[in-house]
């Protein structure tokens, strides 16, 4: 496998400081991300290797195919490795080789590399057998779906005109269109959706053990709840391209898994994953409006966590905690800033969404926009200030500032205003009386 080298020029760290990007730029990201998840997995290989695991031999051979298959079918190959959950399961397998797994870690036998192997075979419609571990009596092949098979060693063998699993006594045999479901056999249902010229295609990633680290995630949907997130998800994204460019070719870009989330008490929650490039949490959502802001939201997490990986933007934490006008806790500097990009990307979005609502949700909107500008710009202003920051954050926090306070001149309607400010004051209040009472 070869891997390339990245950077992130100073052009496009202004770019995205700026709230846009595009297309262009969060391909570079997601490059970077694909070379990182090609490095990676050679770091299973190689790890097992050194570490004398019992199956070195075995992920050795797997990673072996699973080069060779890269080079035969890039497509295919492309389609598997980018699936946000292969990503955390390799850090999960090196962390777990080098006894730096975490307590909540699901299993990740390094043998596995198998299982991302005979899913690039069987989408390529390659013909070939592996022979992949099992665990918790389920084998599953990333970005297609899980079988139900028992025991530890398990062939995968593919025919090109279908593939199948077998364990002794047990045979699953993988559908021709492996997005559905077949005794045995449960796929990872497709999302799709194509308005105004863009089509965006990803999977409702409810299955795979590694889909989300740190997250709550829930179980297996229905059918019944399927057809509602395909619903809300063509209805938020036709919102999407037609009002959100930028967004629409971010998320178009970079977005490959939704994974349903376990629904909070209240409201509707949305996270992402460092572990986990191009999925996006979420529980619920309570209509396409909110699902359109929960995707716009997480891409600007997606994106910041890659210019994490690859520029210095804060100095090591210091262990000094900040107020953040969005969360019930006191935030360090990486958390600070991952909070303030993301509403401002979330202001964006309410900024351009407000010129097409009317009545009661159009206030809505502008007091959204006008609460989380405010928000944003402070917080941005604190970073600054706050002597954490490298270099290139201070260039990158300066050019937040700079479209944050071009906002900030934009009218808003007296009463979306007032709305905006006595929820900012609540959320205030809580916080001082939520944190003073803990310390």
């Amino acid at each position: 496998m070869r891997l390339a080298r990245h950077r992130v020029s100073g052009h496009d760290l202004e770019k995205l400081a700026r709230g846009s990007g595009g297309a262009p730029v969060a391909r570079r990201l997601a490059d970077t991300q694909h070379s990182t998840r090609l490095l990676l997995l050679w770091g299973v290989m190689d790890t097992a290797r050194r570490t004398g695991h019992v199956a070195a031999d075995r992920t050795r051979q797997a990673y072996l195919l699973l080069a060779d298959l890269q080079r035969r079918h890039p497509a295919e190959a492309e389609t598997v490795l980018s699936h946000p959950a292969v990503g955390a399961w390799a850090l999960g397998a090196v962390r777990a080789l080098r006894g730096t797994a975490g307590p909540d870690d699901p299993p990740a036998d390094p043998a596995g590399l198998a299982t991302i192997a005979a899913a690039v075979m069987i989408r390529a419609g390659a013909r070939g057998a592996v022979r992949v571990p099992a665990a918790n009596g389920a084998v599953m092949l990333p970005s297609l779906g899980r079988a139900d098979v028992p025991g530890d060693d398990v062939l995968v063998r593919s025919s090109g005109a279908g593939a199948e699993l077998t364990a002794p006594g047990v045979r699953v045999t993988v559908p021709a269109d492996p997005h559905t479901d077949a005794p045995g056999w449960h796929g990872l249902r497709p999302l799709t959706a194509s308005a105004h010229g863009i089509t965006i295609r990803a999977v409702i990633d409810d299955l795979d053990p590694w889909r989300l680290p740190g997250a709550q995630v829930d179980h297996r949907i229905d059918a019944g709840a399927v057809a509602v997130w395909r619903s809300l998800f063509e209805r938020a994204w036709e919102l999407v391209a037609h009002h959100h460019w930028t967004a629409a070719s971010e998320l178009q870009t970079i977005l490959r898994a939704v994974v349903p989330l376990a629904a909070p008490p209240r409201d509707q929650l949305s996270a992402t994953s460092r572990q986990a490039f191009g999925a996006v949490g979420s529980s619920r959502p309570v209509d396409a409006l909110g699902f359109a802001v929960a995707l716009a939201h997480e891409i600007q997490h997606a994106k910041l966590m890659t210019v994490l990986d690859t520029v210095p933007l804060v100095r090591p934490d210091t262990g000094r905690r900040y107020y953040a006008p969005w969360r019930e806790d006191p935030r360090p500097v990486e958390g600070l800033l991952h909070g303030a990009y993301a509403h401002l990307g979330v202001s964006g979005f309410w900024r351009r969404q407000r010129q097409h609502e009317q009545g009661a949700t159009a206030i809505r909107a502008h007091a959204e926009f006008a609460r989380w500008r405010s928000a944003a710009l402070r917080v941005t202003t604190t970073l600054l200030a706050s002597g954490a920051l490298t270099d290139e954050g201070t260039m990158f926090a300066a050019g937040m500032r700079r479209t944050l306070e071009d906002w900030a001149t934009e009218h808003v309607p007296a009463p979306a205003l007032r709305w905006a400010h006595r929820d900012s004051e609540r959320h205030r209040t809580h916080w001082l009386q939520r944190n003073h009472a803990r310390s």
